[in-house]
């Protein structure tokens, strides 16, 4: 498949990217990723190794829509479970042992 990733046309297979890929220990992922064989890589690691360009010279965009186009899943960000933080008012009453107030 045609793409083109920082002005420059590349023409990649998935067993290509699989193979590229095959040994290279997964950065720590803090935005975009993409699952390649059992293993999840930052889409800038990606681009990096199969390009072998800056990460400074593409974006994570064009690595996501070439990795879509080749069969390969896409994430948006990491799995993360938010956090509820409690308002003043919330920890107050709780470290009092009053009821707690009721959402707005």
């Amino acid at each position: 498949m045609r793409c083109v990733i920082a002005r420059y046309p590349f023409e990649l297979t998935k067993n290509e990217v699989l193979a590229s890929m095959k040994g290279i220990t997964p950065e720590l992922i803090s935005g975009e990723s993409v699952t390649i064989g059992r293993r999840r890589y930052p889409v800038k690691q990606v681009g990096e190794v199969i390009t072998r360009q800056d990460r400074r010279d593409f974006t994570s965009g064009e690595v996501v829509r070439a990795m879509t186009r080749l069969g390969f899943t896409c994430h948006d960000h990491p799995d993360a479970t938010p956090v509820r933080v409690p308002t003043p008012l919330q920890a107050a009453t709780e470290l009092l042992g009053g009821p707690a107030p009721r959402d707005a």
